[in-house]
């Protein structure tokens, strides 16, 4: 079942003991947590790992000013991004250097094709990764609402269990990476 953004926060609010919330702007105590910490521990949550439900590959637009110095191009990054994961250019994912500065990515390629992680929308997010944000959602609720430092220590373990878990199923949809380089197979000969 995909659930929306005041789903999550409600079966984190609901999994501490306090109250659902109907939006995050219903005035109550439970809605004003939410909304302050439901995005920046979502964005966390998505950076951290490179979710193969959130990575995408965009060529991305050539800026007209240049870096400063280190590298000859600036490219703008997309709107969702997140965190980059690697660049390329001739049709290939990875493979060029690069640094993400001042919002934008500099590199000496003309152009650049960037592997990068997004912000989805929540109805897109698979049930793995659902179960690990609402864990994380409620360690981090906990304290504002219940003040208890012992609860909250005990959710911020499950949420990292949860965690653990989802990027193990999450590593179970992909082949398996494989060494490009690896000198001692090379040396064999």
């Amino acid at each position: 079942m995909a659930l929306n953004s005041i789903q999550l926060a409600s079966q984190a609010l609901i999994k501490i003991g306090a109250m659902p919330i109907s939006s995050f702007d219903d005035g109550s105590a439970e809605s004003t947590v939410a909304a302050a910490l439901y995005a920046t521990t979502r964005d966390a949550l998505l950076s951290a790992h490179p979710w193969n439900f959130a990575t995408a590959q965009r060529d991305l637009p050539r800026l007209e000013t240049g870096p400063v110095a280190d590298y000859d191009c600036a490219f703008q990054l997309p709107v969702d991004f997140l965190r980059a994961l690697s660049a390329g250019g001739g049709g290939r994912g990875r493979g060029v250097e690069y640094r993400i500065a001042e919002n934008r990515l500099h590199a000496d390629a003309p152009a650049i094709t960037l592997t990068y992680i997004y912000r989805p929308v929540e109805n897109a997010f698979p049930a793995f990764f659902d179960e690990a944000l609402i864990a994380r959602l409620a360690a981090e609720y906990c304290l504002p609402l219940t003040e208890s430092t012992s609860r909250a220590e005990a959710l911020h373990r499950l949420a990292e269990e949860r965690v653990r878990t989802a990027r193990l199923i999450d590593a179970q949809q992909d082949t398996p990476a494989r060494f490009d380089d690896f000198t001692l197979v090379g040396v064999r000969g």
